[in-house]
């Protein structure tokens, strides 16, 4: 019970040590805070793209679902139904017939591959409307992307699904603000960043540290070995200071 007591002592004190070694180089964490959080927001302001998000809006009829009653209601099977959909709606949208099409008709100087990286599609509210979402550094081309795909989608759709026909809900406008990076929250990562090191480094310091600065470390470790003096350290102006320095003759 004694010896738990005395290991439970043992790193309460070194906890209090390490607190009071971060308290003691409070300046230092600051500084290097603030250095990172400035390299990271510097970094994203000069070298990280900005991104631009346009989205347009579909409707898709399916004669298995309809939203005519005066009374509406949903089941799950009528949820499942239309997330299936979107689904099959996903599939044709990212197909490389269709994106091609969509290449040659907004005259894109891009790939396959690099357009259907752009391009994000979700039901909206668990509904037969669902949004197509591209993403781009350009925000005139994101915005053309959209649109083109909302024209060209329903007649891929209708040729594919039987029984479906496909409308434009809400057509795409170019995007007023970027959508990313955040430079607030690049700034606070690299912040934090820059605090953990820092922090880590002074409690690696502190840790390997073996100098005897306290009395009553000798008191507490060395019982059967007598105390006879202390030397204060007369360099220091600080008159409640507890470091102790070898005796100069």
């Amino acid at each position: 019970m004694t010896n738990n007591t005395e290991q439970n002592d043992e790193l309460e004190i070194d906890l209090l040590k390490l607190i009071k070694a971060l308290w003691h180089k409070a300046w230092l964490l600051v500084l290097v805070s603030f250095i990172f959080g400035g390299g990271a927001l510097a970094y994203t302001y000069l070298y990280v793209d900005p991104l631009y998000e346009s989205s347009a809006q579909m409707y898709v009829n399916n004669n298995g679902l309809s939203f005519d009653t005066s009374a509406l209601s949903i089941s799950s099977t009528d949820i499942t139904a239309s997330k299936s959909l979107v689904d099959t709606y996903m599939v044709i949208l990212k197909s490389r017939q269709m994106l091609n099409e969509v290449i040659a008709d907004a005259q894109l100087d891009l790939t396959y591959d690099e357009l259907v990286e752009m391009i994000t599609a979700a039901s909206v509210d668990s509904t037969e409307v669902f949004e197509i979402l591209v993403t781009d550094t350009d925000p005139y081309r994101a915005e053309l992307i959209a649109n083109t795909i909302a024209e060209d989608l329903p007649e891929r759709i209708s040729s594919i699904v039987e029984g479906s026909s496909a409308r434009i809900v809400d057509y795409a406008v170019v995007p007023a603000a970027k959508s990313s990076p955040n430079l607030f929250k690049y700034t606070l990562m690299g912040a934090l960043v820059g605090f953990v090191l820092s922090a880590g480094l002074i409690i690696i310091i502190e840790l390997s540290d073996t100098t005897i600065r306290e009395e009553d470390y000798l008191v507490t470790n060395y019982t059967d070995i007598p105390l006879l003096a202390i030397i204060p350290d007369m360099d220091r102006d600080d008159s409640n200071n507890n470091y102790y320095s070898n005796y100069k003759q």
